[in-house]
């Protein structure tokens, strides 16, 4: 998991990106970078280390421009050093690259390239987006479609975000698989990982979708799919504030969520226990007759999710009666699972991004298993794709370490068992 970002617009551009890169700090902390354009070409500069090191490295640069892109990286390929940290350059230095998710065919991508001449400088899966954008150029000098195209060829998940000095104004973004949102300014446009990174400049974002390409000036955001198809996408008001994304005053993010699970507990019962004690589940829009006829739970999740989801099957078996399988979310996507008839799939995630859990919601639906997703980011692709959603209502956890997300995936849990029982008449 990393955090990228992104801006264009009439501000001194470094300091903005990173200030979007410190409020993404939790997705990655072991290198950090910048691109400008400078000169007439596209200038990188980046370290091993956290965003202080990076803003040390800055003080003694040149970097004024308007436009810039910014990440901070949690290692997936190469070790953490400077020249594995993004952003990544072609040959030509032409253009740069930052990138989050994995590029599963990055190898053969990798010898293809070099066999026509490419010089890599890093380990990385994401140095051959920037190689393989160059490439494309040579055929195609409309920089759009040679990004386009590039893309087209990347097999995994990707957020991307790519400057260049062939068009000094604009960047592009496209995204599969990996969130990536656009903070729409008067005058000027943001782009990062997560909502949070943005705040701070504006309240409407447009949340990308898998398949989206966009193209970021300050005058505007013009989208669309990869075959250059206009598309539109809803701009969304954000409605909590930037300080619930702030430490307030805590020494850490984690004392700060820990102190928070009380009112996040609140929150995630609202208008869903009455006073005479009875759970409304209305907001799920199933049919009584479907939760009557259940025969079948399972339960998929990764990381922390997984740890309540294991919970939710002792609550679901003792509660429901009905059997439940737990599985690691990137196991149970490989094993081949056998769906029983009226069963259902509960994935859980605190994101809504995670890409194994992604991977096993999407299998159900196509097998015409019904989903139901556990969620806390209002707007994430589980959020979206899944059949039924139960919120959580923890707000943004920035912590690594889960809390009040975990915590509040087992007050859902709670809720949809009782929930469940009541409706099938297994409560006294």
């Amino acid at each position: 998991m990393c955090g990228i970002v992104g801006y264009v617009g009439p501000r001194r551009a470094v300091p903005v990106v990173i200030d979007e890169l410190k409020r993404l700090e939790y997705r990655g902390y072991d290198s950090a970078g910048v691109a400008i354009l400078r000169d007439g070409r596209v200038h990188v500069i980046k370290t091993v280390g956290k965003i202080k090191d990076l803003e040390r490295l800055l003080a003694g640069e040149e970097v004024e421009s308007h436009i810039a892109v910014g990440h901070t990286r949690w290692a997936t390929h190469g070790q953490p050093s400077t020249p594995n940290a993004h952003p990544h350059a072609d040959c030509t230095e032409e253009l740069a690259v930052v990138h989050n998710g994995i590029i599963e065919n990055f190898q053969p991508l990798k010898e293809r390239l070099q066999a026509l001449g490419h010089r890599f400088r890093s380990e990385t899966d994401t140095e051959v987006i920037a190689h393989l954008i160059e490439e494309k150029l040579r055929d195609i000098p409309d920089l759009e479609r040679a990004f386009r195209e590039a893309v087209r060829e990347l097999e995994g998940s990707y957020a991307i975000v790519l400057i260049s000095r062939r068009a000094p104004q604009v960047l592009h973004v496209a995204r599969k698989d990996s969130p990536l949102v656009i903070g729409l300014g008067e005058g000027e446009n943001f782009i990062a990982s997560d909502i949070p990174a943005v705040l701070p400049y504006t309240r409407r974002v447009i949340v990308l979708e898998d398949g989206d390409f966009g193209v970021v000036t300050a005058q505007g955001v013009e989208l669309k799919d990869l075959e250059g198809r206009p598309i539109r996408r809803k701009v969304m008001e954000v409605t909590w504030s930037a300080a619930a994304a702030e430490k307030g005053g805590y020494d850490h993010f984690m004392i700060k969520e820990i102190h928070e699970i009380p009112q996040a507990i609140r929150d995630t019962l609202r208008g869903r226990l009455t006073e005479d004690h009875r759970i409304v589940l209305d907001e799920l829009g199933l049919e009584e007759e479907a939760i009557r006829s259940l025969r079948k739970l399972y339960i998929v999740a990764c990381g922390t999710a997984f740890y309540a989801g294991f919970a939710g099957k002792y609550l679901f078996e003792q509660v429901l009666r009905v059997p439940v399988e737990v599985d690691i979310a990137s196991e149970f996507r490989y094993r081949s699972p056998i769906y029983e008839p009226n069963s259902m799939l509960i994935v859980i995630s605190q994101s809504g991004e995670t890409a194994d859990t992604l991977a096993a919601l999407r299998d159900a639906k196509r097998h015409g298993v019904p989903v139901l997703g556990i969620v806390n980011v209002i707007g994430s692709s589980i959020y979206r794709e899944a059949d039924l959603v139960f919120p959580t209502w923890a707000g943004p956890e920035i912590c690594v370490a889960s809390t009040k997300a975990y915590i509040t995936q087992l007050v859902a849990e709670y809720l949809l068992a009782f929930g469940f029982a009541q409706v099938r008449g297994q409560l006294t």
